[in-house]
């Protein structure tokens, strides 16, 4: 059995590997990680993911508090967790957008996902992005259903990314997605159980149920049309993939926890 000393120090070190694949925070390790360290590293996305959103929902309450409205409180939020992300989940689905709705080949959409000018789909996909998740969050309005709804959101979201980069082989051999490589089983499992735990504990098991369906069939319409298009996942597939996943648990979230 692994010493508890040695299992915590490996416990630090995903949970600073996760946070600095998916946030700009400064905490990655100065030692070059090991193979296969990021794949095993994912089952703490969630965790992350968690950081993100309390991150906004501590924005959106002190701006609540000096007596801006949702509309402006909910905005400040959204901004927020994009900065502390670098909007690497806006840039990858700005890119999905892209590549599948402009390219007529594989390798043209390929090529056009790895060009950094945004296009038409790209920005209308962003537009999209941040107005659903905009109005959500100002329909809910109170600041402690707005904060359980953003960590709900961000968990979960992140939680299912494991398991997409186990079940949908890269698109190619190169990039972000296929040098991270697959992750193990036990990394899935785990991801996803803290992401469901989040979910339920901040939407309640009815919600949470009705969130994991609808991340679900997310997951597999995106799957589907990656490989159909391009072949597989890459990095801004799964960029695309988190930012679905929110969308869709905060309009959950606002159907159900707006009025309370």
């Amino acid at each position: 059995m692994m010493p508890r000393a040695e299992f915590l120090k490996d416990v630090v070190a995903d949970l600073r590997m996760a946070a600095s694949f998916v946030t700009i925070l400064p905490v990655a390790s100065s030692k070059p990680a090991a193979d296969g360290a990021v794949a095993r590293a994912t089952w703490a996305l969630p965790v992350a993911g968690l950081l993100v959103g309390l991150a906004g929902a501590v924005v959106y309450k002190i701006a609540s508090r000096c007596g801006l409205t949702p509309n402006l409180s909910a905005l400040l939020a959204l901004a927020t967790t994009a900065l502390i992300t670098g909007a690497l989940h806006e840039d990858g689905l700005a890119d999905t957008a892209d590549g599948l709705g402009g390219g007529r080949t594989r390798e043209r959409k390929l090529e056009i996902m790895r060009d950094s000018r945004i296009g038409t789909y790209g920005s209308c996909a962003l537009i999209l992005s941040f107005g659903l998740r905009w109005s959500a969050l100002a329909t809910i309005a109170n600041p402690w259903l707005v904060a359980l709804a953003l960590c709900a959101a961000h968990a979960s979201a992140r939680a299912g990314v494991p398991a997409f980069m186990s079940l949908v082989p890269p698109a190619r051999p190169d990039g972000l997605s296929a040098s991270a490589g697959a992750p193990p089983g036990r990394s899935v499992a785990i991801a996803f159980a803290l992401g469901t735990l989040v979910l339920a504990l901040a939407l309640g098991p009815g919600k949470a149920l009705a969130g994991l369906i609808l991340l679900s069939l997310a997951g597999l319409l995106l799957a589907r049309l990656a490989i159909r298009q391009i072949g597989g996942q890459t990095g801004d597939i799964l960029g695309a993939f988190e930012q679905l996943g929110e969308i869709l648990i905060l309009l959950v979230a606002a159907a159900f926890l707006r009025g309370r």
